[in-house]
């Protein structure tokens, strides 16, 4: 992924790699950086190199945390490493700088979780032969909608990650693009407003915007096109990404949240595909495993496409 033109003076190809991936994901650790950009490396002495370089550009910036019993360094671009990469224009541009106090504040874990949910989305690609890479996921993009239940109030939802996925069947030489909304849950929230968080989605998903009204005309016109469509050629599946507990409190939270789901009859009449897993078992087993939980109907699993199986479905 190197910089389509000439990078800044000194920056080696895996330094314009990562400059794009910090300026993508926010904050990400060295250890991240080693799975997202040099897998292929056993070891992670030249990324770190290059990381240096960064820092000593004045580009980046990084500061330490401890982690299960080890330390390790957390990484973001500075101004100067953000315009650098905005220059290019290969990226989308993002209005959000992380600083000293944002790296170090309350939101540090859930950034970095969040990034961890992509890497398992892109080890399992490189495995399976599937295309998932380090810039394949979006975090925190906003979609505007309005809800029926709270009227004349414009609201933003904003997932965590929305992230692409092309899925390659070899023998039916197929491949498929799959677009995911993640949202990522460090059990900081009550179950509650995780459930406010699905009814968000379900409202996204049947909110059709009002067209000016025409010369003459005394009411608006209603658009008869949900909004979605202006951005999606299918309605992303929602998965929610569960961590920061034990897997039994986890498994009650998604029992919980089935509970509070099938209760809520914008999610009980709108076609939203939603399952539930947890970090830890998508990682060791990868999206495509009967993993997810379905927060609605049968709790029996199902993988990332949220289909029930052939034999089940006959």
């Amino acid at each position: 992924m190197p910089y389509p033109q000439a990078a800044p003076t000194g920056l080696g190809q895996i330094a314009q790699q990562a400059a794009q991936v910090l300026y993508q994901h926010r904050l990400v650790s060295t250890r991240q950086l080693h799975e997202l950009i040099t897998p292929h490396h056993t070891r992670t002495e030249y990324l770190r190199r290059q990381l240096h370089t960064l820092r000593e550009a004045g580009m980046a910036c990084a500061v330490g945390r401890r982690s299960n019993g080890q330390s390790e360094l957390l990484w973001w671009l500075t101004e100067k490493g953000a315009q650098a990469v905005e220059s290019v224009g290969l990226l989308p541009q993002r209005p959000y700088r992380m600083s000293p106090e944002a790296a170090m504040g309350p939101l540090q874990e859930h950034t970095l979780a969040t990034v961890e949910t992509g890497i398992a989305f892109v080890d399992h690609a490189r495995q399976v032969g599937h295309e998932c890479g380090p810039l394949d996921w979006s975090p925190e993009t906003a979609h505007y909608y309005r809800d029926d239940s709270r009227p004349g109030e414009d609201l933003s939802l904003v997932p965590d990650a929305v992230l692409n996925y092309v899925h390659t069947d070899a023998k039916a030489r197929q491949r498929t693009l799959l677009t995911f909304f993640i949202e990522v849950d460090r059990t900081q929230m009550t179950i509650a407003r995780l459930a406010q968080k699905l009814h968000a989605y379900a409202a996204y998903h049947t909110f059709t915007p009002q067209a000016s009204a025409g010369r003459g005309n005394r009411a608006p016109r209603r658009n008869q096109t949900a909004a979605w469509h202006s951005r999606y050629p299918a309605f992303p599946r929602l998965l929610l990404i569960l961590t920061g507990a034990s897997e039994e409190r986890l498994a009650r939270r998604i029992a919980d949240l089935r509970s509070l789901a099938s209760n809520d009859p914008a999610l009980t009449t709108t076609p939203l595909r939603v399952g539930v897993t947890t970090l830890d078992q998508l990682r060791e087993h990868g999206p495509f495993k009967p993993i997810f939980t379905p927060a609605l109907g049968s709790a029996n699993p199902l993988d990332a496409w949220l289909r029930a199986p052939l034999s089940a479905a006959a």
